[in-house]
């Protein structure tokens, strides 16, 4: 019988968490959820408090040491938080908890992106971010929203986060130390994020438009389960750096025969 494996996931209550979380619990695993109600560990990532405590809980609460951790908290709302939680947010946890894998003979992470990260960014709040500049990235978005174009946050906190998992996958802290790091990136999903933009039929056919899923159409939030479970396996010993697009063909549709 293999090893119980110990999993954090943020985001944990509802959506991909959620079902990620049941999933790897019916399988035996032990799972760490963090989100800011219904968790092991209630905090708000939005803010240096709330990722502090969630480095000082997990550790107390896995006795030091952490086998997989999937930074999965998101927010799609327009607005400066989006940029805290989704970017910042999901960096704080995976640096953060990144001494508790170390402890792991097999240790995984993961963070959950976008097909959204395929859309044009923002630049200036893109660079912002990169350059882990949180104050200037909220202030941009700010900039943003006060102008209108507050659309644009969400899918720049995503380009910008596959863009980091690119930058250091395969630097000495993760590759080097034997952590895979990539990310996931969902096309439209049923989870609670999305339930206005799939309401009707006509909302549906909306959305398709602008996020074209070819195959199957919008998916659940189990198949995402399923990816992220063998993603934080220990079998995953040689995936690095990549951007798993499970988004029923929106990357294909949209980027052809590119690679990027």
């Amino acid at each position: 019988m293999a090893q119980q494996r110990t999993c954090i996931i943020t985001g944990s209550a509802s959506g991909i968490g959620a079902a990620t979380a049941a999933l790897l619990r019916e399988r035996g695993q032990r799972v760490i959820g963090v989100d800011l109600h219904d968790a092991e560990i209630v905090v708000d990532l939005s803010t240096h408090a709330g990722r502090a405590e969630l480095v000082d809980r997990a550790a107390e609460l896995s006795d030091g040491a952490v086998d997989a951790v999937i930074a999965n908290a998101g927010l799609s709302s327009e607005s400066t938080a989006t940029v805290a939680v989704n970017y910042f947010g999901a960096l704080a946890t995976l640096e953060g908890l990144r001494p508790l894998l170390a402890a792991s003979p097999a240790p995984r992470a993961v963070l959950t992106a976008s097909m959204a990260a395929l859309f044009p960014p923002d630049e200036e709040l893109l660079e912002a971010c990169l350059a882990h500049d949180e104050p200037a990235a909220v202030h941009r978005a700010s900039e943003l929203l006060d102008t209108g174009a507050g659309s644009a946050i969400y899918g720049t906190t995503k380009r910008a986060l596959v863009r980091w998992v690119r930058r250091n996958a395969a630097a000495e802290e993760w590759a080097g130390a034997g952590i895979p790091l990539n990310a996931i990136a969902p096309g439209v999903i049923r989870t609670p994020m999305t339930s206005g933009l799939t309401a009707t039929a006509e909302a549906e056919r909306a959305l398709l438009e602008m996020v074209p899923m070819p195959l199957n159409g919008i998916a659940e939030a189990a198949t995402v389960a399923s990816l992220l479970d063998y993603l934080t396996s220990a079998e995953n010993s040689h995936l690095c750096g990549q951007i798993v697009y499970i988004d029923g063909g929106s990357d294909v549709v949209m980027r052809g025969d590119s690679v990027w």
